[in-house]
């Protein structure tokens, strides 16, 4: 009976980015809930599943969706991990939205389908403003890099951040906190900001209050020329890898592997941006190559063995080029005709070449003359077609 009571006490409600979402009429991709007046102890006699070591948060047994205890945080150090966390029974839900980061993720729903919307999340949603909660802002770092985040995701939608929410992040950046940031932590936001409708909002957020430079080491010149860049493959590609790419290109060679390794940035993204850095003046003048270069130039870039990442190479490497002052509008021809030229070279194999009776280098170098010959075939068909 008592066991009974005690659930009685347990009360759920469904709170942040679900709630957000709906009321702005886009697709909810998660639902996350907030339990209030539960211990960990009652929650696991539920059934639910309790995943990671710092917050007491749980998997429903049914729907795996998150479950987390309403908790009150104090800043105790340095950084997103410096502080103290309080998940008691008591703790109210007014309290647990207290101390989140914007308003317009600080709502919840009862199960009545009735809103709590103690900081005027839903007048935010209305007139498009991404503001801070409390003066608590300004103890987390991450919370510059959610609202940049934020910023990129819902430009579309006339979003803007508030001039007193953009005067903490600068404060966090002034005061050295945003040195405590983990790297891990800054690829996870970077990445989902890549994912994102406009993510260069993402970098000239990060620059507005002064964090570029301290975060990715990039001055604002810099880092206008890889926004240009990713504007540009933004427009022709959602893929991540793709759009990290033509932007980090523009870098210097030897600092992108720098921040690569600092940023911990896995290693299908890190490879392709460096690729197209060093082989970007390949694209450019591909179509005034001879067709030696241009199989020397698909050796290099490994096109034959690896074609998927030879496709995203020709998408970053035409935004770059398009990214140049003045030439977003201009035919590109180079993408097509790399494209088609590795095809057909390609589809010559050893194979093919049995009746030469050659092995190992020989058989290699005959490959490479059949190979040279389909790509002149190309070049011929496309020259006035297409390069005129």
């Amino acid at each position: 009976m008592k066991h009974v009571e005690q659930q009685k006490q347990i009360k759920t409600y469904l709170v942040g980015g679900a709630i957000r979402d709906r009321l702005l009429g886009l697709q909810v991709h998660e639902h996350d809930w907030v339990v209030v007046g539960a211990t960990q102890k009652q929650m696991l006699e539920l059934g639910y599943r309790k995943v990671g070591n710092n917050f007491p948060v749980f998997l429903h047994p049914e729907t795996s969706e998150e479950y987390a205890l309403a908790r009150t945080e104090a800043k105790t150090g340095p950084g997103y991990k410096g502080f103290a966390v309080d998940f008691s029974p008591e703790i109210t839900l007014e309290e647990d939205l207290q101390r989140r980061d914007l308003t317009i993720n600080a709502i919840a729903e009862d199960p009545a389908g009735g809103l709590i919307d103690p900081h005027g999340g839903r007048h935010d949603l209305e007139v498009r403003l991404l503001r801070h909660v409390s003066p608590a802002f300004i103890e987390d770092p991450v919370r510059v890099l959610r609202v940049a985040r934020f910023q990129a995701r819902l430009a579309g939608l006339n979003f803007h951040i508030a001039p007193e929410t953009m005067a903490l992040m600068q404060q966090i950046v002034d005061s050295g906190e945003i040195d405590n940031l983990v790297p891990e932590r800054v690829w996870q936001e970077l990445h989902k900001s890549l994912l994102t409708t406009q993510p260069w909002r993402f970098f000239e957020t990060l620059a507005q209050c002064g964090a570029t430079g301290r975060i990715l080491l990039l001055t604002d010149e810099l880092l206008e020329k890889c926004n240009r860049a990713l504007r540009c493959a933004s427009n022709h590609s959602d893929d991540p890898v793709v759009r990290f790419a033509a932007w980090a290109s523009p870098i210097e060679l030897t600092n992108i592997k720098l921040m690569c390794k600092k940023l911990k940035v896995p290693k299908e993204y890190a490879e392709l941006a460096i690729l197209t850095h060093q082989h970007g003046e390949f694209f450019e003048q591909s179509t005034q190559l001879a067709p030696p270069d241009i199989l020397q130039g698909l050796k290099a870039l490994d096109a034959f063995r690896r074609p998927d990442r030879f496709e995203q190479f020709l998408l970053a490497a035409e935004a770059l080029s398009r990214a140049q002052p003045g030439r977003e509008q201009w035919p590109h021809p180079q993408r097509e005709y790399l494209h088609t030229a590795r095809l057909q070279a390609a589809a010559i194999t050893a194979k093919d070449l049995t009746k030469v009776r050659l092995e190992g280098k020989a058989l290699a170098a005959e490959l490479d003359i059949h190979r040279r010959a389909a790509i002149g075939k190309v070049k011929r068909t496309y020259r006035w077609a297409k390069f005129r």
